[in-house]
């Protein structure tokens, strides 16, 4: 059209690389084709054109939080005549008179985060990942730590529930990690920290976890409850984390581990491959990181305990042994998230696994048969009716045994002999070789024969010679001091 200004139509035309009648039609109407096109008309009846104004949108005011699938099941119980059809057009309907004249939605406002102010911290459950620990599915969570200006990540492989042992043990881990604290440490609302019960948000508060960030100098902060996203640095970042330890284990080829150390050294080895992709950003966060104390602050629970006549105490509705030597006494127990630590005074006699009740309330034990198998010699049909028997056994091929032995012979006979097998590993420290020679003897149709296990692992000590040896006189070495002297004279 500015062509056509100074020539005439056929020269503006060639000029602009159309044809001439491209150029006579623009000259007679300017209008792009899309201007011209007419809006298309509806092709077939609108079915909701008399139930929708009338009767679907008083629901929506009335219901706000109704789905359209809940709609669209009472239209069709209202008209029969309708066809099911129909849903993808009231989805449609529904959406769009939500946009206009629905409620108004909750908005997420970014925020910028500040190197070394704030840090965050949160539970995520990891047993989905299908981890297992020498076989034995691993139920387990993963207390995740961030610092949001650096993505600075620690994560620590959690036993129990969201406790504030597993809280203290966590975070102080990330800390020391990290080199530094921040000014912040923000949760949502944990029962680990805070008292969810109470009305107002400074009450909250729980002593210990007040204590554990005065001591590294944070102010603790929480989001509102029940309002995840508040803490949307470290939610979001749970399943980039969980899905990179699933790609490592798919890479490592098999989610079985030896030990808890193994698969918390593995964990360690995803986190840090993390961070190692932002380790510039990290170094330069560390220098507004407030400075660590000297020391670490108690990441544990500690409980005065008594050792009952049963040859042990119950801690948590769980029922722990110890040596029998300790009957009577009053213990000091320091629960960990994964372990107890035993002591008499300040003295540590002992560390055990800890144990957990069962999720439907009923108790349960965690027994070393090495506390015990000495007062079972003398009573070994005490073992038919052990509340703890099935605990008892160290590895699988024990309790195969029992039940074999069980099945054939008497059952004071099969309690002797199984009581021997226990004592025989016990007094050998042959474990684990036992139990592969009782897996092997049974895998025979055969009964274990203690005799012959006897001989097999080493003489009975009872039948090593006694060596006495006589002590000299140490008058005998003054004859060898006079001797050198008279030489040297």
């Amino acid at each position: 059209m500015k062509l056509r200004q100074t020539h005439p139509i056929e020269v503006a035309a060639a000029k602009a690389d159309i044809s001439r009648a491209t150029g006579y039609r623009i000259s007679q109407d300017p209008r792009l084709p899309s201007q011209k096109a007419q809006p298309r008309e509806r092709r077939r009846p609108d079915p909701l054109e008399a139930i929708f104004d009338a009767e679907v949108v008083p629901l929506l005011k009335e219901a706000p939080g109704l789905r359209p699938v809940a709609i669209l099941e009472e239209i069709l119980r209202r008209h029969p005549e309708l066809s099911s059809g129909i849903r993808r057009t009231l989805e449609r309907r529904i959406r769009s008179w939500r946009a206009q004249h629905g409620a108004d939605q909750d908005v997420i406002f970014r925020q910028v985060h500040e190197p070394g102010r704030m840090g965050l911290s949160d539970f995520t459950d990891l047993s989905a990942v299908g981890v297992t620990i020498a076989g034995q599915p691993l139920a387990h969570l993963l207390f995740h730590f961030r610092l949001p200006w650096s993505g600075f990540e620690h994560a620590h492989v959690i036993l129990g529930g969201e406790s504030h042992v597993a809280l203290a043990e966590g975070l102080q881990n990330a800390l020391w990690s990290a080199g530094g604290a921040p000014h912040q440490h923000r949760t949502d609302s944990l029962s680990a920290a805070f008292r969810n019960l109470d009305a107002a948000t400074e009450a909250d508060l729980t002593k210990r976890y007040e204590a554990l960030c005065a001591h590294y100098r944070m102010a603790p902060t929480r989001n509102n409850r029940g309002v995840a996203h508040e803490n949307g640095s470290i939610e979001s970042v749970h399943g980039h984390l969980k899905a990179a330890i699933r790609d490592a284990l798919l890479m490592r080829g098999t989610p079985d581990f030896p030990d808890l150390a193994g698969y918390r050294a593995f964990v360690d080895e995803v986190v840090g491959r993390r961070n190692a992709a932002r380790a510039k950003r990290i170094a330069a966060e560390r220098a507004y990181l407030q400075p660590l104390p000297a020391n670490r602050t108690t990441d544990f629970e500690e409980v005065i305990v008594t050792v009952s006549s049963t040859g042990g105490f119950t801690l948590r509705k769980v029922f722990y042994t110890v040596p029998s030597r300790l009957i009577g006494h009053r213990l000091r127990v320091r629960l960990y998230d994964d372990r107890l630590e035993v002591f008499m005074g300040g003295t540590q006699l002992l560390t055990l696994p800890r144990g957990r009740a069962h999720s439907d309330g009923r108790h349960d034990q965690v027994v070393n048969y090495h506390h015990v198998i000495h007062a079972l010699r003398k009573k070994p049909m005490a073992l038919l009716n052990l509340v703890y028997r099935d605990k008892l056994f160290p590895r699988p091929a024990y309790r195969r045994a029992f039940e074999a032995l069980s099945a054939q012979l008497p059952e004071k006979m099969a309690c002797k002999i199984t009581v021997d097998l226990l004592a025989l590993a016990h007094d050998r420290g042959c474990e684990r070789e036992l139990a592969d020679e009782l897996e092997r003897v049974l895998g025979t149709s055969s009964l274990p024969d203690p005799v012959t296990l006897r001989r097999l692992f080493g003489p009975d000590p009872a039948d090593l010679p006694s060596i006495s040896v006589l002590p000299v006189a140490l008058d005998s070495y003054d004859a060898l001091v006079a001797a050198c002297v008279g030489e040297f004279a």
